[in-house]
Protein backbone atom coordinates (compact mmCIF):
# COMPACT_ATOMS: atom_id res chain seq x y z
CA UNK A 1 0.00 0.00 0.00
CA UNK A 2 1.54 3.29 -1.16
CA UNK A 3 0.24 6.77 -0.37
CA UNK A 4 1.15 9.47 -2.90
CA UNK A 5 1.00 13.16 -1.95
CA UNK A 6 1.53 16.35 -3.96
CA UNK A 7 1.30 19.94 -2.72
CA UNK A 8 4.09 21.46 -4.83
CA UNK A 9 2.04 22.92 -7.67
CA UNK A 10 -1.50 24.25 -8.21
CA UNK A 11 -3.39 21.46 -6.45
CA UNK A 12 -3.54 19.43 -3.28
CA UNK A 13 -3.57 15.79 -4.36
CA UNK A 14 -3.61 12.38 -2.68
CA UNK A 15 -3.79 8.81 -4.00
CA UNK A 16 -3.44 5.38 -2.44
CA UNK A 17 -2.29 2.40 -4.52
CA UNK A 18 -2.33 -1.31 -3.85
CA UNK A 19 0.10 -3.30 -6.00
CA UNK A 20 0.06 -0.47 -8.54
CA UNK A 21 -3.73 -0.20 -8.78
CA UNK A 22 -5.46 2.95 -7.56
CA UNK A 23 -7.71 2.30 -4.56
CA UNK A 24 -8.79 5.94 -4.22
CA UNK A 25 -7.56 9.39 -5.16
CA UNK A 26 -8.60 13.04 -5.06
CA UNK A 27 -7.19 16.34 -6.25
CA UNK A 28 -8.33 19.85 -5.34
CA UNK A 29 -7.03 22.71 -7.54
CA UNK A 30 -5.60 25.48 -5.35
CA UNK A 31 -2.78 27.97 -5.36
CA UNK A 32 -2.84 28.46 -1.60
CA UNK A 33 -4.21 26.66 1.44
CA UNK A 34 -2.38 23.35 1.04
CA UNK A 35 -1.52 23.25 4.73
CA UNK A 36 -5.17 23.26 5.76
CA UNK A 37 -6.25 20.87 3.01
CA UNK A 38 -3.70 18.05 2.99
CA UNK A 39 -4.57 16.21 6.23
CA UNK A 40 -8.36 16.05 5.75
CA UNK A 41 -7.92 15.16 2.09
CA UNK A 42 -5.55 12.29 2.94
CA UNK A 43 -7.97 11.05 5.59
CA UNK A 44 -10.86 11.17 3.13
CA UNK A 45 -8.93 9.24 0.46
CA UNK A 46 -7.89 6.58 2.96
CA UNK A 47 -11.51 6.23 4.11
CA UNK A 48 -12.72 5.89 0.53
CA UNK A 49 -10.09 3.21 -0.03
CA UNK A 50 -11.35 1.34 3.05
CA UNK A 51 -7.94 1.55 4.69
CA UNK A 52 -6.36 2.79 7.88
CA UNK A 53 -3.10 4.74 7.77
CA UNK A 54 -1.50 1.81 9.60
CA UNK A 55 -2.14 -0.30 6.47
CA UNK A 56 0.34 1.74 4.47
CA UNK A 57 3.76 0.37 3.57
CA UNK A 58 5.28 3.58 2.22
CA UNK A 59 4.52 7.28 1.71
CA UNK A 60 5.59 9.14 -1.42
CA UNK A 61 5.68 12.93 -1.59
CA UNK A 62 6.75 15.48 -4.18
CA UNK A 63 9.87 17.43 -3.21
CA UNK A 64 9.97 20.10 -5.93
CA UNK A 65 10.66 22.09 -7.88
CA UNK A 66 7.53 24.11 -7.22
CA UNK A 67 6.13 26.40 -4.59
CA UNK A 68 8.49 26.89 -1.63
CA UNK A 69 5.55 26.89 0.76
CA UNK A 70 3.70 24.02 -0.89
CA UNK A 71 6.62 21.60 -1.02
CA UNK A 72 7.43 22.23 2.64
CA UNK A 73 3.79 21.56 3.57
CA UNK A 74 3.80 18.21 1.78
CA UNK A 75 7.18 17.17 3.18
CA UNK A 76 6.21 18.07 6.74
CA UNK A 77 2.96 16.12 6.53
CA UNK A 78 4.60 13.09 4.89
CA UNK A 79 7.49 13.00 7.37
CA UNK A 80 5.13 13.33 10.32
CA UNK A 81 2.95 10.54 9.00
CA UNK A 82 5.95 8.32 8.31
CA UNK A 83 7.38 8.92 11.78
CA UNK A 84 4.05 8.16 13.45
CA UNK A 85 3.58 4.95 11.47
CA UNK A 86 7.20 3.83 11.34
CA UNK A 87 7.02 3.73 7.54
CA UNK A 88 9.56 4.98 4.98
CA UNK A 89 8.90 8.30 3.25
CA UNK A 90 10.12 8.63 -0.34
CA UNK A 91 10.76 11.89 -2.19
CA UNK A 92 9.63 12.21 -5.82
CA UNK A 93 10.55 15.07 -8.14
CA UNK A 94 7.61 17.01 -9.54
CA UNK A 95 9.04 16.94 -13.07
CA UNK A 96 9.38 13.15 -12.91
CA UNK A 97 5.81 12.88 -11.63
CA UNK A 98 4.53 15.07 -14.48
CA UNK A 99 6.30 12.88 -17.05
CA UNK A 100 5.47 9.46 -15.56
CA UNK A 101 1.91 9.06 -16.97
CA UNK A 102 3.26 9.55 -20.52
CA UNK A 103 5.13 6.25 -20.38
CA UNK A 104 7.75 5.56 -23.03
CA UNK A 105 7.36 8.83 -24.94
CA UNK A 106 10.17 11.35 -25.23
CA UNK A 107 8.89 13.80 -22.62
CA UNK A 108 10.00 17.26 -21.58
CA UNK A 109 8.39 18.17 -18.27
CA UNK A 110 8.34 21.94 -17.81
CA UNK A 111 7.09 24.12 -14.96
CA UNK A 112 6.68 27.88 -15.30
CA UNK A 113 9.23 29.24 -12.81
CA UNK A 114 8.32 32.89 -13.57
CA UNK A 115 10.89 35.64 -14.19
CA UNK A 116 11.26 34.29 -17.75
CA UNK A 117 12.50 30.90 -16.54
CA UNK A 118 11.34 27.29 -16.80
CA UNK A 119 12.12 24.28 -14.64
CA UNK A 120 12.91 21.57 -17.16
CA UNK A 121 13.74 17.86 -17.16
CA UNK A 122 13.76 15.39 -20.07
CA UNK A 123 12.77 11.72 -20.01
CA UNK A 124 12.80 8.90 -22.55
CA UNK A 125 11.24 5.56 -21.77
CA UNK A 126 10.81 6.70 -18.18
CA UNK A 127 14.56 7.35 -17.80
CA UNK A 128 15.83 10.84 -17.01
CA UNK A 129 18.03 12.32 -19.75
CA UNK A 130 19.09 15.33 -17.67
CA UNK A 131 18.94 16.59 -14.12
CA UNK A 132 16.17 19.07 -13.32
CA UNK A 133 17.31 22.59 -14.11
CA UNK A 134 16.13 26.21 -14.06
CA UNK A 135 16.63 27.70 -17.54
CA UNK A 136 15.63 30.78 -19.47
CA UNK A 137 13.21 30.19 -22.36
CA UNK A 138 15.80 30.31 -25.12
CA UNK A 139 18.15 27.92 -23.32
CA UNK A 140 15.26 25.57 -22.51
CA UNK A 141 14.16 25.51 -26.15
CA UNK A 142 17.74 24.79 -27.25
CA UNK A 143 17.99 21.97 -24.70
CA UNK A 144 14.75 20.44 -25.98
CA UNK A 145 15.98 20.64 -29.58
CA UNK A 146 19.34 19.11 -28.63
CA UNK A 147 17.90 16.18 -26.70
CA UNK A 148 15.02 15.46 -29.05
CA UNK A 149 17.33 15.13 -32.05
CA UNK A 150 14.44 15.71 -34.43
CA UNK A 151 12.21 13.09 -32.78
CA UNK A 152 8.60 13.84 -31.88
CA UNK A 153 8.60 15.31 -28.39
CA UNK A 154 5.91 15.77 -25.76
CA UNK A 155 5.77 18.91 -23.61
CA UNK A 156 3.93 18.61 -20.29
CA UNK A 157 3.37 20.94 -17.35
CA UNK A 158 2.58 24.60 -16.72
CA UNK A 159 5.72 25.64 -18.59
CA UNK A 160 4.84 23.67 -21.71
CA UNK A 161 2.82 26.47 -23.37
CA UNK A 162 5.83 28.79 -22.99
CA UNK A 163 7.89 26.39 -25.11
CA UNK A 164 5.11 25.43 -27.54
CA UNK A 165 5.60 28.45 -29.82
CA UNK A 166 9.31 27.68 -30.02
CA UNK A 167 8.66 23.97 -30.62
CA UNK A 168 5.68 23.86 -33.02
CA UNK A 169 6.16 20.16 -33.85
CA UNK A 170 5.91 19.08 -30.21
CA UNK A 171 2.72 17.61 -28.71
CA UNK A 172 1.38 19.66 -25.82
CA UNK A 173 -0.14 17.95 -22.76
CA UNK A 174 -1.95 20.08 -20.17
CA UNK A 175 -1.01 19.25 -16.56
CA UNK A 176 -1.20 22.08 -14.01
CA UNK A 177 -0.30 19.66 -11.20
CA UNK A 178 1.06 16.16 -10.60
CA UNK A 179 -1.04 13.02 -10.71
CA UNK A 180 -0.76 11.65 -7.14
CA UNK A 181 -1.01 8.11 -8.49
CA UNK A 182 2.17 8.81 -10.50
CA UNK A 183 3.83 10.02 -7.30
CA UNK A 184 2.86 6.78 -5.58
CA UNK A 185 4.10 4.63 -8.49
CA UNK A 186 7.46 6.41 -8.57
CA UNK A 187 7.77 6.08 -4.79
CA UNK A 188 7.03 2.37 -4.99
CA UNK A 189 9.70 1.89 -7.66
CA UNK A 190 12.56 3.22 -5.50
CA UNK A 191 14.41 0.26 -4.02
CA UNK A 192 16.67 2.02 -1.50
CA UNK A 193 15.17 5.46 -0.92
CA UNK A 194 17.01 8.15 1.01
CA UNK A 195 15.18 10.45 3.41
CA UNK A 196 13.40 13.08 1.27
CA UNK A 197 14.83 16.57 1.04
CA UNK A 198 13.37 19.60 -0.77
CA UNK A 199 14.69 20.23 -4.27
CA UNK A 200 15.47 23.93 -4.60
CA UNK A 201 16.72 25.01 -8.02
CA UNK A 202 17.00 28.69 -7.16
CA UNK A 203 16.58 31.13 -4.27
CA UNK A 204 13.07 32.41 -3.45
CA UNK A 205 11.76 35.36 -5.48
CA UNK A 206 9.82 37.17 -2.76
CA UNK A 207 11.41 39.30 -0.06
CA UNK A 208 10.07 39.80 3.42
CA UNK A 209 10.43 43.10 5.32
CA UNK A 210 14.12 43.73 5.96
CA UNK A 211 15.16 41.89 2.77
CA UNK A 212 14.90 38.31 4.02
CA UNK A 213 13.79 35.73 1.40
CA UNK A 214 10.10 34.92 1.37
CA UNK A 215 8.17 31.93 -0.02
CA UNK A 216 7.79 31.57 -3.76
CA UNK A 217 8.77 29.14 -6.49
CA UNK A 218 11.60 26.75 -5.54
Amino acid sequence: MILGLDTCLDACSVAVLEHGAVRAQASHPMGRGHQEAIAPLAERVMTEAGLAFADLDRVGVTIGPGSFTGLRVGLAFAKGLGAALGRPVVGVGTLAALAEPLGDDLVFAAIDARRGQIYLQAFAGGRALMAPDALDLATAAARVAELSGGRQAVLVGSGAPLLADLMPAARLVSAPACDPAAVARLAAAQSNPSPPRPLYLRAPDARLPGGAPGPDMA
